[in-house]
């Protein structure tokens, strides 16, 4: 379910979202948290092929009398997040820098619920072939590594695990990263296109299955079992839904803490199930390979969850000062944070 590209239009995107805050809309229906007021629908983008931890929430029940409205497919964290900024859908999710990213340019936005994470069973390694030279981080200066994109998860990644193992910035910018479609990457490592790749999930999977790649390193190995990306919504929605707000917040991380806990055999089942049932010509071929969430603590939000990519988001010039976590995420709509808490 990781889908991540960079922000191409932060500014018109930002522009275009305090332009139509207060302009129609589904978040208009609700006035000053009155609960019969509250809108009950929410319009979002699925990923496809993939059940979304809203989706498995309303299935499961959690979401109680509200709706999803399905508008189609994200192709990417940062253009889901952009829809939600400009009120073209309800909420969306992106990777932890993304989202700092859009709030820093001004988007009206916060982060509500960690929705995608790392963990030993569900992480992204990133691969060489098994004869390669490189060994060690600083073996990879002059090098390429193929990436799904820019500016996202996985120059965040690389750039902290080269930052760790002692590389200066200007050491870090001789390694090329190379945006490569993930179904490529397998491909590309072993014909020396690349000299290393990420892969994870069922790519990561196959190709080690397959034999000749040899773990340079792993994003879980490099910060322990961690949360990498949000759902945000707007900041008006939340002001005037903030009963619908908390149900949909504490519904997703019961659906979180629900696939955490339930049998592997019968998580699959139901995402196979919702996957069949909603009609839109979709396989459920890969749903075998599911490992676990990858969310920890129910997709409870904590500042290092945004401070852990600060060198970088400093390094690319995303924030300039000492960040300030808080600016970007809420806890209190999760009613699981306060069970936690309490």
């Amino acid at each position: 379910m990781k889908l991540h590209l960079p922000l191409l239009s932060v500014a018109a995107a930002v522009v275009l979202a305090l332009t139509v805050s207060g302009c129609g809309g589904a978040a208009e229906a609700g006035q000053g948290g009155q609960p019969g007021n509250e809108v009950k629908e929410l319009r979002y983008q699925g990923s496809a092929n993939n059940v979304t931890f809203p989706e498995l929430a309303a299935d499961l029940g959690y979401l109680g009398d509200l709706k999803l409205n399905w508008v189609g497919n994200t192709t990417s964290g940062p253009q889901d997040i952009q829809s939600a900024a400009t009120n073209q859908t309800d909420f969306g999710g992106a990777f932890s820098g993304a989202v700092v990213k859009l709030i820093e340019a001004g988007a009206p936005v916060k982060a509500v619920v960690n929705y995608y994470g790392s963990d030993e069973k569900t992480f992204s390694g990133y691969y060489v072939k098994a004869e390669s030279p490189i060994k060690e981080p600083r073996d990879l200066i002059g090098k390429k590594i193929a990436v799904n994109t820019l500016g996202a998860h996985h120059e965040a990644v690389i750039n902290s695990y080269l930052t760790k193992n002692g590389l200066s910035q200007d050491e870090i910018a001789q390694v090329q990263l190379v945006p490569l479609a993930p179904n490529d990457t397998e491909e590309a490592i072993r014909r020396g296109q690349v000299d290393a790749g990420t892969l994870g999930g069922v790519l990561q999977d196959r190709a080690i299955e397959a034999g000749g790649l040899r773990s340079l390193f792993s994003d879980v190995g490099l910060f322990g079992n961690f949360a990498g990306g949000q759902i945000v919504l707007r900041n008006d929605f939340i002001e005037k839904n903030p009963n619908t707000t908390r149900t949909f917040t504490t519904g997703v991380a019961k659906a979180i803490k629900w696939a955490a806990e339930t049998p592997r055999d019968e998580v699959i089942a139901r995402f196979t199930k919702i996957i069949e049932s909603r009609g839109r010509n979709e396989s459920t071929a890969n749903l075998k390979f599911w490992k676990s969430p990858g969310v920890p603590d129910a997709g409870v939000i904590q500042d290092q969850d945004f401070t852990r990519w600060e060198t970088w988001l400093n390094s690319a010039g995303i924030v300039k000062d000492k960040l300030t976590p808080s600016k970007y995420y809420t806890n209190d709509f999760n009613d699981l944070a306060a069970a936690k808490k309490g």
